[in-house]
């Protein structure tokens, strides 16, 4: 079947990663300090999180702006990120419809 084998029910078909609640401290490097996340959450995942939002902090200070806090927003998923000397700490907070019950 070609390419259209990788949208069958092939043997390596993977199932959607599910997005879990937690939390997780970063340094100014981006390395992982602390998590309350589960294991099976991937740590690129974590750096996917993370990079954008130390980079967020990071162009704040050397604007001399203040920014001690930064809330985003999906449809599935709220991310709260506070400012730790460089660092940051990360909430993830799923919610949805499934998640309301």
């Amino acid at each position: 079947m070609g390419i259209l084998d990788i949208f069958g029910k092939g043997k390596g078909e993977a199932k959607p990663l599910e997005i879990p609640a937690g939390t997780f401290t970063v340094d100014k490097h981006g390395h992982l300090l602390s998590s309350t996340l589960p294991t099976s959450f991937p740590e690129e995942c974590i750096a996917q999180i993370s990079q954008p939002v130390l980079a967020a902090f990071a162009r704040a200070h050397a604007s001399h702006q203040p920014l001690s806090e930064l809330v985003i927003n999906y449809s599935a998923l709220r991310i709260t990120a506070k400012e730790m000397r460089g660092g940051a700490m990360v909430f993830l907070a799923p919610h949805g419809p499934e998640r309301q019950e």
